[in-house]
């Protein structure tokens, strides 16, 4: 008997033992460490909204957020305060860079362009691409855009050979295609009837992202496409949600289950398509599985050399990260470059008569897209105002020195926004805000004084978007085939609301009114 109270009561105290030291380090996360860093970054003259005890500043944020979404705004294009009104805000009160709290963790937001260019660069590595989690980690897993390290390296360099120069000229046949297919639909509209772009262009570039890179029709990504979008909407809804640590592991909500059942579903369905390709190489149908980004993998996978090998998880990341990623990125510069044309159609007949004089109406070919000037300008403005990506995110991975005044604890979070940098007056002028293609007329230094920093729609330094001449070439493709057959102006009926989602998305649509050109 006394035993059995002795072992009770052992059990008893480990038990309170375990319970304390738990709360010590849920204390230790929740309350001393934001407090600390709070504290030394004030030191430094870092200011920003006061940390909130597990919320930080994620109230305040999904708050400014939502009474943005909700406000009506004029057709301008001065977007900032509504895509961030949070950064907006407090880059005004705080200073160029501010504190600002994800839950309990700390968030340095930068938006001085030196400072900018030395993390991008990152020349003493010691910044990392932020881990991703939950809702994020289930869209995306350890892709190209989530991994940093030797396993990054490796799969940069199968993607940057999958879309060399070279191996983009062979896929302009199966872009012009695939326009071709969006246009015979356009022939079914009436002249004058408005058509709504962004999905037209949804589907368009899932159609390209399908046929170029994993050598099949959208008709069989179609159900993939329809997964990641239900996912991705998940991933938004509950972007600014923090939960409890550890909550996930007792209790999951019904978006974690369904987050969790499609990224099954996705992984199978990739698998299915992977399955099939490396049939038709035993088959004979295919040689060394395929010269597209999915042979470029699969081949990776079965790579006798241990070092260069992929497993088949990576392989069906990277198919992830390029179908949703590669697809959004292009949608959405090509919709927002059209939307501009439509309003500024003075650049619309500029760009008509340089594809005319190039291609007259011929479809579109490698070295003529090379020589669309004027175009490029369009593009390079349309980023500038509307870019894809409007913040990018980085961990410092030990205490740094950076510039001359700050020092940076290890895993402090770090969010560059790039639409905070592009509409800054200070950089760009007091015309900021306006459509002026010009600016880009002797390219894109001398558009920012030799300041890269000033201008990152796709990032810069060694993670700069592996994608951006494959998304610039499509859109190239289509706008060219557009201009040939039509004119166009914005419908009466758009509404102006550019919402991060979490690329750069009209958030009802782009209206055209197609007329004959």
């Amino acid at each position: 008997m006394v035993a059995v109270v002795t072992m009770v009561i052992c059990l008893s105290s480990s038990l309170c033992l375990y319970l304390l030291f738990a709360f010590i380090k849920v204390l230790h996360k929740l309350c001393w460490t934001p407090y600390r860093i709070q504290y030394q970054m004030l030191s430094q003259g870092i200011r920003g909204p006061s940390y909130r005890f597990i919320n930080g500043s994620s109230n305040e944020i999904s708050s400014m957020k939502k009474e943005a979404r909700s406000r009506p705004m004029n057709l301008s294009h001065d977007i900032f305060s509504k895509v961030q009104p949070h950064i907006h805000s407090w880059v005004n009160k705080y200073g160029k860079n501010y504190l600002q709290w994800h839950g309990s963790k700390a968030e340095l937001v930068i938006t001085e362009p030196e400072l900018i260019k030395e993390i991008l660069n990152n020349k003493d590595r010691a910044y990392r691409k932020e881990e991703v989690e939950g809702y994020l980690k289930k869209l995306l897993g350890d892709g190209l855009v989530t991994t940093h390290g030797e396993k990054w390296a490796k799969m940069r360099k199968l993607a940057d050979y999958a879309f060399h120069a070279d191996r983009l000229k062979i896929m302009v046949p199966e872009m012009i295609g695939s326009v071709e297919v969006m246009l015979e639909r356009w022939k079914l509209h009436d002249e004058g009837k408005e058509i709504e772009v962004y999905e037209e262009f949804n589907l368009l570039t899932s159609e390209i992202i399908s046929r170029t890179a994993f050598g099949s029709s959208y008709l069989d990504g179609k159900h993939i496409f329809q997964m990641l979008m239900k996912m991705e909407l998940l991933a938004f809804r509950n972007a600014d949600k923090i939960r409890f640590p550890g909550m996930s592991k007792i209790y999951r909500t019904v978006d974690e289950i369904e987050s969790e059942k499609l990224g099954n579903g996705l992984r199978d369905c990739i698998l299915e398509i992977i399955k099939k390709r490396e049939e038709k190489v035993r088959a004979g149908e295919v040689a060394n599985f395929g010269a597209d980004f999915l042979g470029v993998l699969i081949k990776a996978h079965h790579d006798d050399n241990a070092n260069r090998r992929i497993s088949i998880e990576d392989l069906v990341d990277e198919c992830k990260t390029f179908y949703i990623v590669g697809q959004e990125t292009a949608n959405g510069l090509l919709a927002w470059t059209v939307f501009l044309l439509a309003i500024h159609t003075e650049w619309q007949e500029e760009a008509r008569k340089e594809v005319l004089k190039i291609f007259g109406h011929q479809n579109p070919n490698p070295d003529g897209i090379t020589k669309l000037k004027t175009m490029n300008m369009i593009i390079n403005e349309s980023l500038r105002l509307y870019p894809p990506i409007v913040r990018i995110k980085r961990r410092v991975d030990r205490q740094v020195r950076l510039g001359l005044n700050l020092t940076l604890p290890a895993n402090l979070g770090l969010c560059i926004p790039n639409i905070a940098v592009h509409h800054n007056p200070q950089m760009w002028g007091e015309d900021v805000h306006l459509f002026k293609p010009e600016r880009f007329s002797d390219g894109v230094a001398k558009a920012t004084n030799n300041n890269a920093a000033a201008y990152i729609p796709f990032g810069m330094g060694p993670r700069n978007c592996v994608g951006l001449n494959f998304a610039t070439t499509q859109t190239k493709i289509a706008l060219s085939m557009i201009l040939q057959r039509y004119a166009f102006t914005l419908s009466p009926a758009y509404v102006h609301s550019p919402v991060p989602h979490p690329t750069l998305r009209p958030q009802h649509g782009i209206q055209i009114v197609l007329h004959s050109s």
